[in-house]
């Protein structure tokens, strides 16, 4: 039996309803404080990735440090005042940076409440301001609109009040206990009734409600019952009314209701709610799935993925990713599934309305099997179309070397100072303050379960679990050649402080601060530990500290890349003994030369060397070959001329002829190919292809080793025709032919 409710009305706490229907506006009051997730209305705008200030007004703050950078809210109701803190972070500026506050009817047409030139940003202490937008406005947001300076904005505690009250009469609708703003769309499921709430806030005026309506595909299938209309709703109380469902077939039954009435304002005077029921256990089916998978920009950290959208298009489209193999599993019906998931042994990617997207966890030398499907329905009630899902799979290429090193054989006298002058062209900062937006966002976060995000700790495997955006309230940025260590202590403004070679995310009370400026070492007698990190005491006596074996070759390789790279800047940038007064011994070389060897460039770590060319324009080249460390004594950064014994670089000398046999296989081939060279002895060699008019297409630098090596080569997109495929040893110079159809 249905009632009709009329009582005085008293302060209720409106939630938002989860789901892929959610709400697009605010209910008022709101409020982002920036340490939990983004509420909903909330939109986040930040070119540099969605994180944070650990030191808000409180708790965390947002960080807005790029031109039109914002933070913006739609709400769904008159607004009340607007209360927010604004500080100033990072050097002290000069230019003319401007951030503005903006009110919009529309989301289109924006009109500034508040403009703070650089000048007015306080760069000690958070300042609170307050605006009042005007009646009309649904939009808020606060807008980086120009930055030219080193100064960046940190927003907090924003509160978006509700409009007070007045005499005249103000509608206001909850659905099953939960703000419905006008104009949005309400999930009622299956469920055969639900409770529309009718307020009136008005202090004084009554609220008449003439008509209740229903339109659209499914309007049948709904009704309203306890109630009849026209009613009226006193000053300060509300009405309950049923909404009735009764499905009229099985699947998605949509339909719009208007409740007509005489909100004084004008602007709710048909107040819309779009219904979404669904008949049995599941939306409908899609009936397509999408077309013409398009797999670009493939590279070893990266690539890009492109659809055609299903016709007719779905609501939604779920991506399942695999590595080596195709993707058989498929999603269940009814279950909701977020970037991070697992369908059995298939991740998912991505889950949105979108016909293209960049995947997160790339990494080289590997082939990504993904799979696209078409699904409608709001949380809980999917219906997943999981036949012939629309599949295509990407190898990513072993690393970017090419030609980089031409020139700069480990058997040149002169290594040193090439490899100091080759790392050093075309370097282009990345300042510290910016590693979270560039390595942390695009290359070393992952999605996992839960809709949440994941950074392991690269000394412990400690994962760092967060929802939204990033702080360093765990992690750290660890430098692996240690701040101390270097020439410029105590200067954290050049650029050897934030080389992107030499910071990793490391778990800061357990690992970071542990460590210190210890050399790394392997222990024997253990002080302490922390997951897979480990403190204590070497074969020598000595307190060192030991990273997780995963990661040995790779501080190993940034310690060698920081000596390396900034030798020849003055000063001493070997490996340092003593350390310190307090740490009176240094670090053991030939260990660092033993992880080196026995711990390999994995495919992440040669993809994040890609990564960082990228940005930052230079490699590291202990990562593209492990024989340069062997001619390199880094305790004063000294040429090796003969590698001893216990070195896998050792030779007696390069020979004529050491090149003893090269292969092509597939020969002819579609695309891909690959090599098999024997060598006698080992050797730097570069791999050069050229057409038939003398172009080279392709060249790179290989690290052979002695006996049989097998050479892959991906993703270089020859056109058919017939090349010339050179391998250049030191003394020697091996040709094929090569046929591509």
């Amino acid at each position: 039996m249905n009632f009709v409710h009329l009582k005085q009305l008293v302060v209720v706490t409106c939630l938002v309803i989860a789901s892929n229907y959610a709400f697009s506006q605010a209910v008022l009051p709101t409020s982002n404080n920036f340490d939990d997730p983004t509420p909903n209305g909330w939109t986040e705008s930040l070119q540099g990735g969605n994180f944070r200030y650990a030191g808000g007004q409180v708790g965390e703050s947002c960080r807005l440090d790029q031109t039109n950078d914002n933070v913006s809210v739609f709400i769904g109701d008159v607004s009340g005042p607007v209360t927010y803190y604004i500080k100033g972070q990072g050097s002290v500026p000069s230019g003319p940076d401007t951030f503005n506050i903006q009110e919009s009817v529309d989301g289109n047409t924006w009109t500034t409440m508040r403009q703070l030139t650089i000048n007015d940003i306080n760069n000690t202490d958070y300042v609170q301001y307050t605006d009042q937008p005007a009646i009309t406005s649904r939009y808020i947001r606060w807008h980086f609109k120009r930055k030219q300076s080193g100064r960046n904005i940190a927003l907090d505690e924003i509160e978006i009040a509700e409009a007070p009250p007045s005499n005249e009469q103000e509608i206001t609708v909850l659905f099953n206990g939960n703000g419905a703003p006008n104009n949005t769309t309400v999930v009622v499921g299956n469920n055969a009734s639900s409770t529309i709430r009718v307020e009136n806030v008005g202090l004084a005026d009554t609220l008449n409600v003439s008509d209740i309506s229903f339109s659209g595909a499914a309007a049948g299938d709904f009704s309203i019952s306890g109630v009849s209309t026209p009613f009226s709703v006193l000053a300060q109380s509300y009405i309950d009314v049923t909404l009735d469902f009764s499905a009229g077939a099985n699947g998605t039954r949509t339909a719009t209701m208007v409740i007509s009435n005489n909100d004084f304002n004008g602007d709710e005077t048909s107040y819309t709610l779009d219904l979404i029921g669904i008949g049995g256990n599941y939306a409908t089916e899609p009936a397509q799935q999408p077309t013409s998978l398009n797999i670009t920009n493939v590279k070893s950290y990266t690539m890009d993925l492109e659809y055609t959208s299903a016709s007719p298009a779905p609501e939604n489209y779920i991506v399942l990713r695999k590595k080596g193999s195709t993707v058989t599993e498929v999603p269940a019906d009814g279950s909701t599934y977020s970037p991070g998931d697992w369908v059995g042994g298939a991740k998912v990617m991505y889950v949105g309305s979108g016909t293209s997207f960049t995947p997160k966890e790339i990494i080289a030398n590997t082939q990504f099997h993904f799979a696209v499907f078409s699904f409608n329905g709001p949380n809980g009630y999917e219906n997943y179309l999981t036949s012939s899902p629309l599949i295509g799979n990407a190898t990513t290429p072993d690393g970017n070397v090419q030609s980089y090193y031409s020139g700069i054989p480990a058997s040149n006298p002169n290594l040193l100072t090439l490899l100091h002058q080759r790392l050093a062209q075309g370097y282009n900062q990345i300042y510290y303050s910016n590693y979270a937006s560039t390595i942390l966002r695009d290359f070393v976060e992952r999605d996992t379960t839960g809709g949440d995000k994941v950074i392991n700790c690269v000394y412990t495997n400690y994962a760092y679990i967060f929802s939204d955006n990033f702080s360093y309230d765990v992690l750290s940025r660890e430098h692996t050649y240690p701040h101390s260590w270097m020439d410029t202590w105590p200067d954290d403004q050049g650029v050897e402080y934030s080389d992107l070679h030499n910071l990793f995310p490391a778990h800061q009370n357990s690992a970071n601060a542990v460590r210190s400026n210890l050399p790394l070492g392997e222990v024997v007698d253990t002080t302490s530990t922390f997951m897979e990190g480990t403190y204590g005491k070497d074969i020598n006596g000595l307190n060192v500290y030991e990273p997780r074996d995963e990661h040995k070759g790779d501080a190993a390789r940034a310690i060698f890349y920081m000596a390396t790279r900034y030798n020849g800047t003055g000063g001493n940038w070997g490996l340092p003994d003593p350390i310190s007064f307090t740490v009176d011994y240094g670090q053991d070389q030939a260990l660092l030369k033993k992880w080196h060897y026995q711990d390999p460039p994995s495919n992440w770590e040669i993809a994040r060397n890609d990564y960082i060319e990228s940005k930052q324009g230079n490699r590291n080249p202990f990562i593209d070959s492990i024989y340069y460390a062997c001619y390199i004594n880094f305790l004063d950064m000294t040429y090796i001329a003969s590698p001893g014994m216990e070195s896998p670089c050792y030779v007696s000398s390069v020979a004529e002829n050491n090149i003893e046999q090269l292969s092509i296989y597939p020969n002819p081939t579609a695309g891909n190919f690959a090599m098999s060279v024997t060598l006698k002895q080992h050797e730097d060699a570069t791999l050069r292809i050229s057409d038939l008019a003398g172009r080279m297409v392709y060249e790179r630098m290989k690290y052979l080793s002695a006996g049989r090596n097998t050479v892959l080569t991906q993703n270089i997109n020859l056109a058919e025709g017939i090349y010339m495929v050179q391998l250049i040893g030191e003394k020697e110079t091996v040709t094929e032919k090569l046929i591509v159809k």
